[in-house]
C-alpha cells in the first residue's frame, strides 16, 4: 500500500498545514503551477515527490521538473500533467495521451477546481486536487489524500485548508 498526498497550484505559497495533513503519506504529487523553487525544495526535503511544471512556472522550475510524468504505483499506471481541461471537455492533446497511455489514474491541475471522477470514455480515475495556493479565483484551498493498494484507490479524502483570502 502506498499513501499519496496530491496538491496543485501552490503559486509559490506552501501552507504549513500541508505538512501536517501529509505527515503519513509515502509520496507527494504536485500537479503544477509550483511558483517557486522554494516550494519544490521544501516538499522534497519532507517526502519523496513527483512534481510537474505548470503554465506559470518559469525556466528555473522547468529545469527541475517535467511537463508530463508517466509512472506506476502499486501496479496502477498514472499520467500526470498540468493542463487537461476536464472529463468530456479535454484540452488539446489529452484524448490522444489518454488513449495511448491508458492510465488507471489521470492527474491534472490548472483549473483550481477540485474534481474526483471516473472518466468512462478512457476508463480512468480523473483527479484534480483543486488549488492550495492563495492566488487565483478559487475560494477554498484544497488537497487530496488517498491510498493505492492492490490496484485499487482507497480512502480518498478531500482536505480543505481554509479560504484563499
Amino acid at each position: 500500500m502506498t499513501k499519496i498526498g496530491l496538491l496543485s497550484d501552490t503559486h509559490g505559497h506552501l501552507d504549513p498545514k500541508i505538512f501536517v495533513h501529509f505527515k503519513d503519506v509515502d509520496e507527494i504529487w504536485h500537479a503544477g503551477d509550483i511558483g517557486s523553487l522554494e516550494v519544490i525544495d521544501k516538499l522534497r526535503e519532507f517526502k519523496p515527490c513527483r512534481i510537474i511544471f505548470g503554465n506559470i512556472d518559469e525556466t528555473e522550475i522547468r529545469t527541475e521538473t517535467i511537463e508530463t510524468e508517466i509512472f506506476t504505483v502499486e501496479k496502477m499506471k498514472v499520467v500526470m500533467t498540468h493542463i487537461a481541461g476536464r472529463s468530456g471537455r479535454y484540452a488539446k492533446g489529452i484524448p490522444e495521451l489518454l488513449k495511448k497511455e491508458e492510465p488507471n489514474i489521470f492527474v491534472c491541475g490548472h483549473s483550481h477546481i477540485l474534481l474526483v471522477q471516473h472518466d468512462k470514455r478512457f476508463n480512468t480515475l480523473w483527479l484534480n486536487p483543486g488549488a492550495c495556493g492563495i492566488k487565483g479565483f478559487h475560494s477554498v484551498r484544497t488537497l487530496l489524500r488517498f491510498e493505492i493498494d492492490a490496484k485499487k484507490v482507497r480512502n480518498m479524502e478531500v482536505i480543505e485548508l481554509g479560504s484563499r483570502v
